[in-house]
């Protein structure tokens, strides 16, 4: 590629007066050398760089390379919003694609089906960051997109996830039980992994052992026996199970139930003397029992292991120094979920975002809002029953088990994120 054509290549949007490209002050010298392979690399392997370093120093979650007809954008993920970052040349897809590719030791050959790849990103303060990769062809190239794994910036503290006292005890009592299955649902980027080892931060010490599966680890945490499922040798989640039951556990976490072989094994070791975690795909607490169900678990055997399941999703949380707080009638809230004993009197005070230098749009950071079931007896029954999901809902709220929309309102009540948030995360229960 020519000089000309770098020299228009790297346009990108001034973020927080970032230069993305700099090459001992100016990116003319290099230009103007010969042209070689070398050379043409160059600004392409320092772009890179600096994007990845840029999204890291922005606590983003993801970083998409995304191109299109008539032009290729970078976006990432901060605090579950998609931002514009840059926008190179259209002329650069294909060695930003290669780039990546070669880094994440991926086939730059491969253009026509899915790659999934993982790379190691070194910071300049000695730090070290694991990445996950994944391509995929589109109309007009290849989009990748790069997961920021960063185990520095992960919260294990259970008191600062967001959850209110009272599930938060519920949650502390069945993660101390001996034995059990304590599960964790909720759609990707919902933040089950952290909240998974949290619940192991608190659990691991020199008196236990702990063993977790995951695809990929996305944790390290010291005293805990960690295995990366690999597909080639055949180290599925099934295989490393058996294979942990076999070395004397006290504590099991499983990344994610995929399979009933999975499911199966899981649940045998949460009735023969093990504590359990892990997470499934659900949109809430009461229909993971019918889930487990319908991935051909025999009921007395999810009665007889599951003891409490955790459903959550991440809203943004308001900007303390700048939302602004506002009266709106107590009966929006109620036509949105609420319950009448949360409000007292016909005008209620939430907080709007507003938008200031410390925060991006009124919201800064995130935060989890839980629904946290304990299986009681009736609910055991009801799973013995081949009861339904509204079924199980319906006694969860009997038994003073709040729907994820509630606790999201609740937290708008407290001034923690704004109403909007909460409708936009949750769905009205019916």
């Amino acid at each position: 590629m020519n000089a000309i054509i770098y020299k228009n290549a790297f346009k990108h949007h001034d973020l927080n007066n970032l230069v993305f490209i700099q090459f001992g002050g100016s990116l003319e010298p290099l230009l103007s050398r010969p042209t070689s392979t070398s050379a043409d690399d160059a600004p392409v392997v320092s772009y890179v760089q600096q994007l990845l370093e840029k999204a890291v120093a922005m606590k983003a979650s993801d970083l998409h390379f995304e191109p299109y007809e008539h032009h290729y954008r970078v976006r990432m993920r901060i605090d579950g919003e998609l931002r514009e970052m840059a926008t190179p040349h259209m002329a650069l897809k294909d060695r930003l694609a290669s780039r990546l590719k070669v880094l994440s030791r991926l086939d730059i050959a491969e253009k026509r089906l899915p790659q999934d790849g993982r790379m190691k990103l070194h910071l300049g303060d000695g730090r070290s960051l694991d990445l996950r990769i994944s391509t995929l062809p589109t109309l007009f190239g290849e989009k990748l997109v790069v997961r920021i794994l960063d185990s520095a910036q992960a919260q294990l503290d259970l008191t600062r996830l967001g959850y209110e006292p009272e599930d938060l005890a519920r949650l502390i009592q069945a993660i101390r039980a001996p034995h059990g299955m304590v599960l964790v649902t909720g759609p990707t980027g919902s933040g089950k992994t952290q909240s998974l080892y949290a619940c192991l931060n608190m659990l691991n010490t020199s008196e236990v052992n702990i063993a977790t599966v995951e695809d990929p680890c996305e944790i390290q945490l010291a005293g805990i026996n960690q295995v990366n499922v690999q597909d080639k040798p055949g180290l599925s989640f099934a295989v490393a199970l058996r294979a942990f039951l076999r070395q004397d556990p006290d504590i099991l976490m499983v990344g994610e139930i995929r399979d009933l072989e999975t499911a199966h094994i899981a649940v045998q070791a949460a009735q023969t003397g093990h504590l359990v975690l892990s997470t499934l795909h659900t949109n809430d607490a009461p229909g993971t029992l019918v889930r487990l169900r319908n991935m051909g678990l025999a009921p007395y055997n999810i009665a007889a292991s599951v003891t409490l399941i955790t459903a959550q999703r991440l809203v943004r949380c308001l900007c303390v120094h700048c939302k602004q707080a506002t009266q709106v009638p107590s009966v929006v809230l109620h036509q949105a979920g609420l319950g009448l004993e949360f409000l007292p009197n016909e005008q209620v005070e939430v907080f709007i975002p507003v938008g200031c230098e410390h925060c991006h749009k009124g919201f800064s950071g995130r935060t989890g809002i839980f629904q946290v079931m304990p299986v009681s007896a009736d609910m055991q029954n009801l799973v013995l029953g081949d009861a339904v999901g509204q079924e199980v809902a319906r006694l969860a709220q009997r038994e003073g088990v709040p729907s994820l929309r509630v606790a999201g309102l609740r937290k708008v009540l407290q001034g923690i994120t704004s109403l909007d948030e909460v409708l936009a995360a949750t769905r009205e229960e019916t």
